[in-house]
């Protein structure tokens, strides 16, 4: 085997370790100094074991830098946002770091694994910078699922909490008590927001922000009219409670009959890209008049178009909305 190859795969090999060990050092565990200040003014079971078996992570100087660069700038808020709704315990200076570190290592790769063509490699540094963000809407993604699967339940315990004579706040405590997260841990952080002082029409617009949910809107809506014109507030969350119930399952109904039509989106979709990159890692000789001849790039451009065109479409007529 030549040489050459055997170092472009050691190289590759350790590109690679090195991105996850950022990634595993970004993502390792909640900053200490935040949860120390925030364990001045919050309630927190404290963890009795040893301090040597704690494992916690403080920034760099480098990050903490970046974080006071960045704090004023419009676009670090709308990181925070969206690192918040992926429960994600990381800075926006690490978050920029963590997508400088995956621009690198991605175009580094396909400068190895496609023989340093220039189109490939800036589309290596593409993907790069896309990937973080993919990684954080993919846990929005699921973060936002579950909490709704547990909506119904949850509103269910609360309408119960108020019958059995507990205050709102009361039921709030115990639906974090009892509830599995993420749902419990923004109803906890709700009422813990409240012993701070917030009114309970801001501490659930709080958690509204972090969990874009339709059902939660419209369960806090409910809640906030009920406080400005009074009702009996348990049937209410009990009539909420149900139809959020009869949604869930509609969507899961929807879910099974248009899984087909998902996966033959995704097929059609990334099954040429994927052939055409494994076909030119493995003989670039062949693809590489795809990539020389004005021909072969505007083939290549009406393919990524009419392939994207397709994708929009079948997730366009697979998403009903209930």
């Amino acid at each position: 085997m030549d040489i050459a190859v055997i170092g472009a795969a050691l190289l590759a090999f350790v590109v690679v370790v090195g991105i996850f060990y950022v990634i595993a050092r970004l993502v390792g565990g909640p900053d200490s100094s935040i949860e120390d200040r925030l364990d001045q003014f919050v309630s927190r079971e404290v963890d009795e074991r040893p301090s040597e078996d704690r494992v916690e992570r403080t920034p760099s100087v480098f990050t903490r830098s970046l974080d006071e660069a960045v704090a004023s700038r419009s676009f670090a808020q709308n990181i925070r946002t969206q690192l918040a709704r992926a429960d994600l315990k990381i800075t926006p200076g690490e978050y920029i770091i963590l997508t400088i570190t995956s621009i690198l290592g991605t175009g580094v790769l396909a400068y190895l694994l496609m023989h340093g063509n220039p189109i490939l490699t800036l589309g290596g540094l593409v993907l790069g910078f896309f990937l973080p963000r993919f990684y954080v809407k993919y846990r929005q993604a699921k973060r936002l699922r579950d909490f709704n699967n547990q909506l119904g339940d949850a509103i269910n315990l609360l309408a119960n909490g108020l019958r059995s004579g507990y205050s709102f706040l009361q039921a709030m405590d115990a639906v974090a008590g009892e509830m599995p997260p993420p749902i419990s841990e923004e109803f906890q952080r709700v009422v813990r927001e409240i012993g701070l002082g917030l009114s309970n029409e801001r501490a659930m617009n709080n958690m509204l922000r972090r969990i874009p949910s339709d059902d939660l809107d419209l369960m806090i809506t409910a809640v906030n009219v009920q406080h400005e014109v009074g009702g009996n507030l348990a049937e209410i969350l009990e009539t909420i409670s149900h139809t959020i119930r009869e949604r869930i399952r509609i969507k899961g109904e929807i879910r099974v009959l248009t899984s087909q039509q998902m996966i033959s989106g995704y097929v059609v979709s990334f099954l040429p890209i994927g052939l055409g990159l494994i076909l030119y890692a493995m003989n670039p000789e062949y693809m590489g008049a795809m990539f020389q001849e004005p021909c072969g790039l505007a083939m290549i451009a009406v393919g990524v178009i009419s392939m994207t065109i397709g994708f929009i479409a079948i997730r366009k007529i697979v998403n009903i909305e209930v």
